[in-house]
């Protein structure tokens, strides 16, 4: 198999990979082909071909690729920072069509990349927009284990150890300042992303695995619970099923 990197030297990061760094502006790492193992704040993302991770500014990462796998990662516009520090975004048909016209284009001037640049950015904004609002606890600890608990697997005792607060005091917090439950809050809050991502074409699949669901059908029955639409119809077309059911308030 031929190497490319040193075919074209100066485009050798795509296709092996670099060392953590960071960047002031947000920035997006997509996988053209193959496999690429992205690892930002410290979280270890296995990307496979068509699969985007979107990173905020200054989110230390390294990529390394695998079955030949070729990565871009434009930087993009410095308002366009995601929810989280790191969103895992799965399989975008909207985003592959743009990256491929960014690939076939190429653009090299400044002129040139501007309206790519702007046409990614619009296209994420409405990724991150929240189908669940949810308002965030104030207390400080509370705010720390609200981040945690959005974008890892930690259970509650894990949690509250962690940060050395009781799990009651813990509780009683997330319900008197954002009117949840505390099991109830992570869960939105780890749809949230998911929903976008179906409401822009993505699939179930890949939507499950950014709510960090071990299975569709998990990830469907709780997407069901969370905003009353049956999950015959969230299967059969959940982007139409999510935009004509009601927007979910606070229970």
């Amino acid at each position: 198999m031929t190497s490319w990197e040193s075919v074209v030297p100066e485009h050798a990061i795509r296709f092996v990979g670099h060392p953590t760094h960071e960047h002031p502006e947000p920035h997006l790492v997509f996988v053209v082909t193959g496999q690429a193992l992205l690892v930002a704040d410290g979280r270890d993302l296995l990307l496979h071909r068509h699969e985007a991770a979107w990173l905020a500014p200054g989110v230390p990462h390294a990529v390394e690729t695998r079955s030949g796998g070729m990565v871009l990662g434009p930087l993009l516009e410095p308002g366009c920072a995601p929810p989280e520090r790191v969103r895992p975004l799965g399989v975008i048909p909207d985003l592959v069509d743009l990256l491929t016209t960014v690939l076939v284009a190429a653009p090299s001037s400044t002129d040139h990349v501007a309206p790519f640049r702007s046409a990614i950015g619009a296209l994420l904004r409405a990724q991150a927009l929240d189908y669940f609002p949810l308002v965030h606890p104030r207390h400080p600890v509370a705010a720390a284990v609200a981040r945690d608990a959005a974008a890892t697997q930690r259970t509650l005792d894990r949690l509250a150890a962690q940060y050395r607060i009781s799990q009651r005091q813990l509780l009683r917090i997330f319900v008197e300042e954002t009117g949840l439950p505390f099991h109830q809050w992570r869960v939105r809050a780890r749809l949230n992303p998911a929903v976008a991502h179906l409401l822009i074409g993505g699939g179930i699949p890949a939507a499950a695995m950014i709510a960090g669901y071990g299975t569709r059908t998990g990830f469907l029955r709780a997407l069901a619970r969370e905003t009353g639409i049956p999950m015959a119809d969230l299967t059969a077309r959940p982007d139409g099923a999510l935009r004509t059911g009601a927007v979910p308030v606070a229970s």
